[in-house]
C-alpha cells in the first residue's frame, strides 16, 4: 500500500510524483544490495591505540572488500572498470601490458560505486546521484560528479560551438572554443548543489541512505577563463545589472545572473578535474558560478546577453522560488547557505561491533569558507567539534573527521556546520518556524542518523 507521503503544499503533483519515485528506487537499490556487506571502511575497531586499529584490519580486510569483489565475479566489470582474471598469487604471474586499456585509465574491477538516476518518466529529465558516503577527500571523480538534465544530453563538436555575447555591451562578440581557450585562465575548487537536493526529507524521514538524501552536490576542480574578463573586452555599458545565460541544450535552459556575480568570481569552465568536461557536465562549456544554486550554472553555454533587469525566466519564477507561509515568494535565492551531513555512519550502514569509529562527512556553504563543524552522538543535547580536515576553501566541500567510541547503546550522530559569516546550520525546527513547508528548495537542516543497539544505521528526525 502506498503511504500519504508528500502533503504539504510545498509538493505539487509533479514533485510529489518525483519523491515517490526516488523513495521505490532507493528501496529497489538496497533489495539489490542486501546480500553484500555493507562498505564499513576502516577504523572500525574495538580500542583506541593505533596497535589496535592495526591489528584489526587482519579480521576486517575481506569482509571490507567482499561487494566489489561480488560484483566483479558475476561476469561483468562495474562501469568504468575492465573484467580481468584474478591469479591466486598475483607475484607468480606476469601483469597485463602498458596501455591494455586502450590508453584511457580504467578504475578497479574491485570498486563499484555508481550514481544513480531517478526514475522519471522521461530519461532525458532526470538527474543522477552522486554515492556521497564512498567519498574520499574532497574531490568528486567526474564520472561520479551529480548531474541534473531538463532534455537529455546533447552531443556538442566544440569546433562548431561558439559563445555569442550581446545586450548592454559596447561591442558584442562573437567566441570560438580556441578564443576561450587562448585567454588567461585560473583553476578553482568548488562544489556544485541542487536546491532540490533533500528535498524529500522536509515532513518525516524518507530516504534511507545519504546517496538517496543529499547525493545532488559534487565538488571539483574547474578550469576555464573568468567571465569578467570577456565583459571587459566587450564593454559593459552604463547600467548593466544583468546577465541571461543560455544552454545549447534541447531545453535552451535560461537563468538570469547579476553582474556583480560575473564581474567577482564566475568562470566559464572547460575543463573539470584536469581534462575537458564530461558531456554530462556541459562539455564543451558550461558557467560556473561558485556557491550558487546548480541550476544556474548553465551547461552547454552559447549566449549571455546583457540587460538592466532580470529576464523572469521559467526557472526563476514558477520553479527555483521559495513560497513562504504569508503567500509571498523569496525569488532569486541565489546562495547555497551552509549544510553539512555525516557519511560515515550514514544510513543502510551497520556497526559490527561497539568500539572506535572515525565519524566523517562533508560541510559546505555557498557564502564562504566552513570555519566549525560540530558532531554530536546525543541528537544535539551536547556538541564536540570535529577537525577540519585540508584544504578548506571558499565555497567548497570541507572534509571533517571526530574519533568516536560507540559503547554499543542507542546514538543519534548529528553534525552542525559554522561558516566565516557566522552563520549556523539550524534544526528542522527552526528552519520550518521560519520558511513553512510550502516550497521544497533549500532545505539545508542539519541531518540525523540513528544507531541502533544492534548497529544498523538509519534515516530519523531528532
Amino acid at each position: 500500500m502506498t503511504r500519504n507521503r508528500f502533503t504539504s503544499p510545498g509538493y505539487g503533483e509533479n514533485e510529489r510524483r518525483m519523491a515517490e519515485a526516488l523513495v521505490e528506487l532507493e528501496a529497489r537499490r538496497l533489495e539489490e544490495d542486501k546480500d553484500e556487506i555493507c562498505d564499513c571502511k576502516e577504523g572500525m575497531f574495538p580500542g583506541l591505540t593505533r596497535r589496535g586499529v592495526l591489528a584489526g584490519t587482519a579480521s576486517l580486510g575481506g569482509a571490507m572488500f567482499a561487494a566489489g569483489a561480488a560484483r566483479a565475479q558475476d561476469g561483468q566489470a562495474p562501469p568504468g572498470a575492465e573484467l580481468n582474471p584474478v591469479p591466486d598469487d598475483p607475484t607468480s604471474v606476469q601483469g597485463r601490458p602498458v596501455l591494455d586499456d586502450g590508453g584511457y585509465g580504467s578504475r578497479s574491477q574491485f570498486e563499484s560505486e555508481v550514481r544513480w538516476r531517478y526514475p522519471t518518466a522521461s530519461v532525458q529529465s532526470s538527474w543522477s546521484m552522486t554515492p556521497l558516503a564512498s567519498g574520499h577527500g574532497i574531490i568528486t571523480p567526474s564520472g561520479l560528479h551529480f548531474e541534473r538534465h531538463h532534455a537529455g544530453i546533447p552531443t556538442i563538436d566544440p569546433l562548431e560551438h561558439e559563445l555569442i555575447l550581446h545586450g548592454m555591451v559596447d561591442e558584442p562578440m562573437r567566441f570560438t572554443m580556441d578564443d576561450l581557450m587562448r585567454l588567461p585562465s585560473v583553476s578553482r575548487i568548488h562544489f556544485i548543489e541542487c536546491s532540490g537536493n533533500t528535498l524529500t526529507e522536509w515532513e518525516e524521514p524518507t530516504l534511507k541512505t545519504v546517496q538517496g538524501t543529499h547525493g545532488l552536490t559534487s565538488t571539483s576542480e574547474w578550469t576555464g577563463v573568468p567571465l569578467s574578463t570577456v565583459l571587459e573586452i566587450a564593454g559593459l555599458r552604463d547600467g548593466a545589472a544583468w546577465i541571461l545565460a543560455e544552454g545549447a541544450d534541447a531545453a535552451v535552459m535560461t537563468r538570469s545572473v547579476t553582474v556583480d556575480k560575473a564581474l567577482d568570481d564566475a568562470i566559464l569552465a572547460y575543463a573539470q578535474n584536469g581534462e575537458a568536461l564530461r558531456p554530462e557536465q556541459g562539455y564543451p562549456l558550461r558557467l560556473l558560478l561558485p556557491g550558487f544554486e546548480g541550476n544556474m550554472q548553465i551547461k552547454w553555454l552559447r549566449r549571455l546577453e546583457v540587460s538592466d533587469m532580470p529576464f523572469m525566466t521559467r526557472e526563476e519564477t514558477s520553479k527555483y522560488t521559495d513560497l513562504m507561509p504569508d503567500g509571498t515568494a523569496r525569488q532569486f535565492t541565489f546562495e547555497m547557505d551552509a549544510k553539512s551531513v555525516i557519511t560515515f555512519p550514514s544510513g543502510a550502514m551497520k556497526l559490527p561491533r561497539p568500539g572506535y569509529y572515525e565519524v566523517t562527512g562533508i560541510a559546505w556553504s555557498g557564502r564562504g569558507r566552513v570555519t566549525r563543524v560540530e558532531v554530536s552522538a546525543d541528537g544535539g543535547e551536547s556538541w564536540q567539534e570535529a577537525e577540519l580536515q585540508e584544504p578548506v576553501l571558499s565555497r567548497c566541500h570541507t572534509r571533517f573527521r571526530l574519533p568516536w567510541v560507540w559503547t554499543g547503546e542507542e546514538a543519534v550522530l548529528q553534525s552542525r556546520v559554522t561558516d566565516e559569516t557566522g552563520y549556523i546550520q539550524p534544526t528542522l525546527e527552526e528552519l520550518v518556524a521560519v520558511r513553512g513547508t510550502s516550497s521544497v528548495y533549500h532545505l539545508n537542516a542539519i541531518q540525523s542518523w540513528h544507531v541502533a543497539g544492534n548497529g544498523e544505521v538509519t534515516n530519523v528526525h531528532s
